[in-house]
Order: structure tokens, then sequence, then C-alpha cells
């Protein structure tokens, strides 16, 4: 056993949404220490966000290419697997996390590799290969050990070896035929990709809809992009045993009475948090659950406010961004809270972390893009909001957008508050729209009201012009 070590905050895990508590803290002139059992740079750098995108760049771009006169000529062959996959594998670093480890130690924090449990208030175990190394927090803990795949209980599933997003994402061949389970942002998004990669995709989908949490529509368009490149798309069924001898194909039974053989199955029907192991049971809290958590991210449960949960731990939005937004905010606030300063924990302060509430923004990278921020027109109303919904056909209004794709399809919503006249919702789904997601961000966390959005003048010819075209469409609607 080491001597124990004392430490302002420790932080448990060195994801993205742990190197940024890390950071605040840091600014803020706390020690810290930050543990980690696996890679540095976690889920996000290595099997989510980063190679998937990889991934799915190279595929975006020949379809891209393939939907404008005299470009499309130009695509004369199929894509080549080996070279993305060699491109996932530079953004990945070769899952050598020694580049990330550099930056802890850069900002002054000290780095500790192993898996970590609490062991009472303020206290953290870490097992290392050296032995356990013990760690004392004078005024924070902070759980950043996010979510892994939920996978369903099923007949068969262990010798299935069913595929979860690390899998899908770190894979150096491509299967001949996939079967991708759920319709969320993992099961659109690898739908995508290994479709584009040379895979015969069948997406099975429980629901009647793609990406239930957004606006109906942007499922509806995603589902026929699908299609359009080849992927079977069939919902309402689900998988209700599978079968798998040794290296051979899996077979599965489905809902429907039907049998699919596929040679590779990918599960992305949900996510569990990683909190079933690090001791929770000895601070009085449930191994395995999630943990709710206040504006501040201080965990409710717990006396003395110094456990702190940011990122998928709580629950709050399993995203990327939305994790180190709250990293931020916590690390301030527990910086604050350390120096004996006053916090401003109102709505949209400086020590709140509001946008979970009112301005979360999603991304998915399928084909056509699907970005969306703020409630939907559904949300809203169940919240008790009057509303006015505005929508507008991409392809038919924008010149900008005809100018990005021949037979350019897409959509565009604004859900206006009818009282207040701010923007509480805003979806995209079309090529390219990812990059208009950042000002309707800033438009609903800005409360920006709709009469000034007029003074926002978009240039001429970018989809960006989508806004005034919305803009129109909404006096339209009130004047009419």
């Amino acid at each position: 056993m080491h001597e124990p070590e004392t430490f302002d905050v420790v932080v448990l895990g060195a994801g993205p949404v742990g190197e940024n508590v890390a950071d605040r803290a840091r600014a803020a002139g706390l020690t810290v220490a930050i543990v980690e059992r696996e890679l540095i740079g976690g889920e996000c750098s290595y099997w989510a966000c980063v190679p998937s995108k990889a991934l799915l760049r190279p595929v975006l771009a020949l379809d891209d290419a393939r939907r404008v006169d005299g470009a499309r000529q130009a695509v004369s062959s199929s894509i080549d697997a080996a070279g993305v996959f060699g491109r996932r594998n530079r953004y990945v670093g070769d899952w050598d996390d020694s580049g990330q480890a550099d930056w802890v130690n850069g900002i002054g924090a000290t780095l500790v590799r192993g898996h970590g449990r609490l062991d009472g208030p303020r206290r953290v175990v870490v097992a290392t290969e050296a032995g356990d190394v013990t760690l004392t927090a004078r005024h924070a803990v902070v759980i950043c050990t996010g979510t892994r795949a939920a996978l369903p209980d099923l007949p068969g599933m262990a010798d299935a070896r069913p595929w979860t997003n690390r899998e899908a994402t770190e894979a150096t061949s491509v299967p001949r035929r996939l079967a991708v389970v759920g319709a969320g942002g993992v099961g659109v998004e690898m739908a995508t990709a290994w479709q584009g990669l040379g895979s015969a995709v069948t997406l099975l989908v429980r629901g009647s809809g793609l990406l239930p949490r957004m606006e109906p529509f942007v499922g509806e368009y995603v589902a026929r992009g699908l299609a359009d490149a080849g992927v079977d798309v069939r919902t309402g069924v689900s998988v209700t045993r599978l079968e798998r001898a040794g290296d051979g194909p899996v077979r599965l039974q489905l809902t429907d009475d039907s049998e699919l053989e596929v040679d590779e199955i990918l599960f992305a029907t949900g996510r569990t948090p990683v909190t079933g192991d690090i001791g929770l049971e000895t601070v009085g809290l449930t191994p395995g659950d999630w943990l709710e958590v206040d504006d501040t991210c201080r965990v409710r449960a717990v006396d003395d406010g110094w456990l702190y949960a940011c990122g998928d731990a709580n629950h709050r939005a399993l995203l990327t961004h939305v994790g180190k937004y709250q990293a931020r905010v916590a690390g301030d606030a527990i910086g604050a809270r350390a120096a004996g300063q006053p916090l401003d924990t109102a709505p949209w302060g400086v020590h709140a972390a509001t946008a979970d509430h009112h301005a979360v923004p999603q991304v998915f990278f399928t084909d056509p893009e699907a970005a969306a921020v703020g409630l939907t027109a559904e949300q809203a109303e169940r919240a008790g909001r009057r509303v006015q919904v505005v929508d507008v056909e991409m392809g038919d209004a924008v010149m900008g957008a005809k100018l990005h794709a021949d037979g350019y399809r897409g959509r565009a919503r604004m859900v206006v508050d009818a009282d207040e006249s701010f923007l509480l919702g805003v979806a995209f789904v079309g090529p390219g729209v990812a990059e208009l997601l950042h000002s309707a961000t800033i438009a609903v966390s800005g409360r920006v009201p709709m009469h000034r959005l007029w003074h926002a003048v978009p240039c001429f010819p970018t989809i960006s012009e989508i806004w005034l075209r919305l803009l129109e469409a909404y006096r339209d609607a009130e004047h009419g």
C-alpha cells in the first residue's frame, strides 16, 4: 500500500468530461488527481465520436460528390475501405493515449492509472499495477465514468458475439452482411458508415421511426436516405433469439416470425452507467445507478456537497459536448466554493448547467444529416407552452441549398414560444446542415427575440439563408 495522497479534487474518469473538470479546477488554482482504468481520452476519443466520424466522412464526401453534376462523373470506383480504416486509425492515434496523458500532465494534474473506487466520503482507492493508492479530496470527488453499451438479455447472445459501438468503430474488415439493431444515433450512423463501406446492412427498428427523440420528419428523411443508399430498413420489429455456431453466420429470429442471416450483428440499443464498481455503496448510494445532480452537478443524495457527477453518469444528456459543458460548470463551481466565493446558480448563471434543460444540441452524421437543439414541438406542448411551428422545405426555398446539391432534399423547423416570441427549438435535416446548428443553439440559449433575428443577415448564397425563409414563413403566419 502506498502512502495516502491528498488533493483538492479527485476526478474518476479521464475521458473528455473528466479532462475538462480537471482543467477548470486547475485554472482555479486547485490541485487535481485524475484516475483512469482504460485509455486517457475515454470512449469518445477511441470508440465513439472520433472514430465514428472518421469512418463516416469519406462515405458522406462521396455522397456529396454524387449529388453534383460534373462531380459525380469523377466518382468512378468504390470506396477504399483500407484507406478509410487507416484514416480512422490516425484520428484515434492507433489507440495510443500518450499524447492525451501528456496533456493531463501539462495542465499540472496528477494522472493515476488504475481502477478507482470510493472508500467513504472524500476517499478514493485506486488499484494500480504497483498496488493500491489512496487519494483524499479536500473539496470534491467528481464522477466522470461515462456509460457502456447496454445489451438486451436474449437467448444466444453470448455465442453470437455481437458488436457494440466499440467493435463497430474499431473493426478492420467489412462484413458482407451486417444487422444493426436500434434507431438512435449510434444505429443510424453505423448503418450509414457500414453500408457506405460495402456491407449489405439491415436496420432493425423496434418502434415506428428513426431518431425518436427528434422531430418525426427528421427520422423520416433519414430513413428515406438510408433506403435510397441500399439499407434494408425494417420498422416495428425486434430480435427474439440469436444463433451462431463457431465463426459462422448469425441467424436471427424476429418478432414478425421471419429469420435473418448475417455475418455480424451490432446492437445499438442504449447505454448503462459505469457506476457498478466504483464504491457508491460506501457513501450510501446504489451501485449501477444513474446519479441525480443539481445544476452545479453536485450529487443530490450525498451530504456536505463534496460529490459531483458530470457527463453520462448523471443521465441528463448522453452527449460528449454536453458532458464537457457540465464539466466546465462543475469545475468553476468547485473552484468558487473552495475559495469561499458566492456562486451564480440562477438559470443561465455561470455556475448553472441550464442548457441541459433548454438548449441541448445534437447532430447525427447520416445522409442526410440530422441536427436539432432545444425542444421538439411535442415536448414544448407537453411542457405547457403555447407554440407556433414553422416549417420550410429547404430544397424549394434556399438557393444555397440548391447549389450545395442538385435536387437537394431537406427540411427545417422552428418551434416558437407564441407568448414570449423566442425560439424553444430548431431542427434541420439535409446535406450539410450540421454546420447550421450552432447558430440555432445561440438563438435558443440566448432566447433571442424573433424581431431581433431579422437583423441577423445570412450570406447569399449559403444554406444559412434557411433562417430568412423561416422568419418569412413565421411573419406570414403571424399576419395570415
